[in-house]
């Protein structure tokens, strides 16, 4: 059954949820969405950079009564300090643009000056724990732990780091650590991308073999939004394997209204089959069966219905 749930692949066989677009607003810019708010971002930026070199040039000079060094500067250091954390946001939301384009070394080189900005901007150091994870090698896998760490450290109630490290941690099968990252952006009311959170954190328990924690957090995710595509798949299969079958074929045909237009995946010609199995109805499995066969040969579904109809009496898996 785990392998019907998370190894299918098909267009409704989801990764671990990192949107962008939390990390973006929580930036302070829509960067993303067309190319006149990029162009809009850039200017900004230029104007606070150049704004930041006037505001801060400054002559050493030494004070000929008390012969104290001291600078003189156009701006309050309060000011400085302010434009100083302004530009790492926006070199963070350049990196970002980058690492969706797959520019990781444009992306590293943004992330380097965030950091000569302010040192302690912690969602810079999210973002490069997101860029060494993408780029994927050992070392820099290892690397990446310490700047979602780092994130945390500077700021613990930074929802998105917490859903970003449980992404890592995943991917580096450390599962329970996973969902204890998800936990926490799950539970942060008015967090932007929890209801992502709370699929992760469902998936994460299935990964687990914990069946009962994972309904339970797909449940969550549906009374957050009814829409989540992601927790009604997953709950047809949980309830299928519970022998639930009513409620099972009420959620199934909301996920059918729900995919509308989009075509039917291996994985949901599969439940359609399983479900009609389960209450008797020839017809229809018979229709999806030829669906699922003519459709998606290759599939895994596929090869686990020949096996179910090579048996119909063994339990499906």
């Amino acid at each position: 059954m785990m392998v019907a749930m998370m190894t299918s692949k098909n267009s409704y066989q989801f990764n671990y949820k990192r949107p962008f677009y939390p990390v973006i607003k929580r930036l302070g810019s829509t960067v993303f969405h067309a190319n006149k708010k990029r162009a809009y971002v850039v200017g900004i930026f230029s104007m606070l950079l150049s704004g930041f070199l006037v505001g801060c040039q400054s002559t050493p000079t030494n004070d000929l009564i008390t012969g104290t060094p001291y600078q003189t500067s156009t701006q309050p250091n309060d000011n400085r300090k302010l434009d100083q954390q302004e530009i790492a946001r926006v070199r963070t939301t350049l990196a970002a643009q980058y690492i969706r384009k797959n520019e990781l070394d444009a992306a590293q080189r943004q992330l380097e000056k965030a950091f000569a900005a302010d040192s302690r901007h912690a969602p810079a150091y999210d973002m490069m724990g997101v860029l060494l994870q993408q780029e994927g090698s050992r070392l820099n896998l290892e690397k990446a732990d310490q700047y979602f760490k780092k994130a945390i450290a500077l700021d613990k109630d930074f929802d998105q780091a917490h859903n970003n490290y449980g992404v890592y941690l995943s991917q580096m099968k450390r599962y329970k650590e996973a969902a204890e990252q998800f936990e926490i952006a799950g539970a942060a009311l008015g967090y932007e991308g929890r209801i992502g959170a709370l699929e992760n954190l469902g998936r994460t328990y299935l990964q687990l073999n914990d069946h009962p924690a994972a309904a339970k957090a797909f449940l969550r995710a549906l009374d957050g939004n009814r829409n989540s595509i992601i927790a009604h798949i997953e709950l047809v299969d949980l309830l299928l394997e519970q022998q639930r079958i009513e409620q099972a074929q009420r959620l199934y045909d909301e996920t059918l209204i729900l995919v509308q237009g989009q075509g039917a995946s291996p994985r949901l010609l599969l439940q359609g089959i399983k479900l009609a199995a389960a209450q008797k109805n020839i017809k229809t499995r018979q229709q999806l069966a030829q669906q699922l066969l003519s459709a998606y040969p290759l599939s895994d579904e596929a090869k686990q219905l020949k096996t179910w109809l090579n048996n119909p009496e063994a339990p499906w898996k």
